[in-house]
């Protein structure tokens, strides 16, 4: 039976691979036209790939849902922050946030022909590895910010692939945070390890996909000597919504 199983989801990933990349080419015109268009163009390439991933889903059998513990002000900016564990991770990333946003993403994906190419018009990219590029990519963030639209960032950097709740953080987020007084927003994905396992694509499986908004974190009482603190209550604040969720060993 498991085997029988193991070939049931390797052609359902097979099938979701292929209609993942024909959703891509029906997207990726209007991306080359709507990203000469600036800071607004930005913002309706994210629309597009909100889109991209709610098509991908009807098709797969894959459903979002978002979970607020508390009330969340879509007019608001602020630093999301989430739990990173799979490359299922960036759809309910895009379906969960409904204001102008950008997302601070690995430069490695530019690779990917096509999706690579768009995920480049997308996203904020960075290159830990290259301290001049991950300057460049603060900078960047920090011009989102000024522009009155949010950012996303994964402080973990890659995959937890540690079995516990969360890896640890980077600084840069809270770094951003405290310098430009823009409360954090923690964002649980609790759900897509199930969907896709980090050691493979073929490990898709249908079915809920959620995301948890917890509260804001309010960094007006931090100051820059206060970043590992501020690090400290986050991964806290976290790893607790986590185990409210998800079992853990």
């Amino acid at each position: 039976m498991k085997f029988l199983i193991k070939i049931l989801q390797f052609f359902y990933s097979i099938y979701a691979l292929i209609v993942f990349i024909a959703v891509m080419f029906i997207i990726a015109p209007f991306v080359a036209v709507v990203s000469a268009f600036g800071v607004e163009g930005g913002n309706i390439i994210y629309k597009l790939c909100a889109l991209w991933a709610r098509i991908w889903y009807f098709f797969i059998g894959i459903w979002h849902q978002e979970i607020y513990e508390v009330p969340h002000d879509k007019t608001r900016q602020y630093i999301f922050v989430g739990n990173h564990i799979s490359y299922m991770d960036i759809p309910p990333i895009v379906l969960a946030i409904h204001q102008p946003i950008r997302v601070l993403g690995k430069y490695e994906m530019v690779k990917i022909p096509v999706f690579g190419w768009i995920y480049r018009a997308a996203v904020i990219l960075v290159d830990r590895r290259n301290a001049e590029l991950r300057a460049k990519s603060v900078r960047a963030l920090k011009a989102a910010i000024n522009r009155g639209i949010s950012i996303f960032i994964f402080p973990e950097g890659t995959f937890n692939e540690t079995g516990k709740p969360l890896k640890d953080f980077y600084d840069g987020a809270f770094r951003i945070a405290i310098e430009s007084q823009t409360p954090i927003k923690p964002l649980l994905l609790i759900d897509t390890l199930n969907r896709m396992h980090y050691n493979g694509v073929f490990t898709l499986t249908p079915g809920k996909n959620r995301v948890i908004y917890l509260n804001e974190i309010d960094v007006s009482c931090y100051t820059m000597q206060d970043v590992n603190k501020l690090k400290d209550d986050v991964h806290k604040i976290m790893e607790d919504g986590l185990k409210r969720y998800k079992k853990y060993p």
